[in-house]
């Protein structure tokens, strides 16, 4: 997870403690990011993208979520970003934080795997609350994300077009720099 989007989940957690149990249930592979009469997953967005697909989580753990409480939520978060510079100097400087590559980088250039550039900044713009239900879940997209940091595969994730499911939108709210 990039750390913008991190940054918007302990938000998240900071100021909806009163109202959800947190961290969630499990079910399966996944903890939900909080529980309230559902479960409820944080997620941010970049609108400064060519997809309005938004990557959510495991299918065996949201269909069991869904089956248990008869739907999943989605804060969604969006966010107008910005992006590292073409000498990547953002990504060279967090890099060295860390002390170097790491095995998972060095493998992937190996590979020749080009690497994606990484946002510097985001501002968020609204919240989507979004609720699915069984019947939903044929709308969703499925997607096959490659590979863990340890090289094992991973399960096959929902994915949800924004645009294409803008009626399970149940509420959104404009909002701008001061959440951050």
């Amino acid at each position: 997870m990039e750390w913008w989007a991190f940054y918007f989940e302990m938000l998240c957690h900071d100021r909806l403690r009163e109202v959800l149990r947190m961290p969630g249930d499990t079910d399966g592979r996944c903890t939900w990011d909080g529980t309230g009469h559902i479960n409820w997953d944080f997620k941010a967005k970049a609108i400064k993208t060519d997809s309005h697909s938004l990557i959510l989580n495991d299918k065996s753990s949201m269909d069991a979520s869904i089956e248990k409480h008869n739907e999943h939520g989605l804060l969604i978060c969006l966010c107008d970003v910005e992006y590292n510079d073409k000498e990547r100097t953002f990504q060279r400087w967090r890099e060295s934080l860390q002390g170097g590559k790491s095995d998972y980088q060095v493998r992937r250039e190996q590979r020749t795997s080009t690497s994606r550039y990484r946002k510097t900044l985001a501002v968020p713009t609204e919240l989507l609350f979004v609720q699915i239900c069984d019947a939903d879940l044929q709308r969703l997209g499925t997607m096959k994300q490659g590979r863990n940091s340890n090289d094992k595969d991973r399960p096959p994730k929902y994915m949800i077009n924004l645009s294409k499911c803008e009626d399970l939108i149940q509420k959104t709210v404009k909002i701008g720099p001061p959440l951050l």
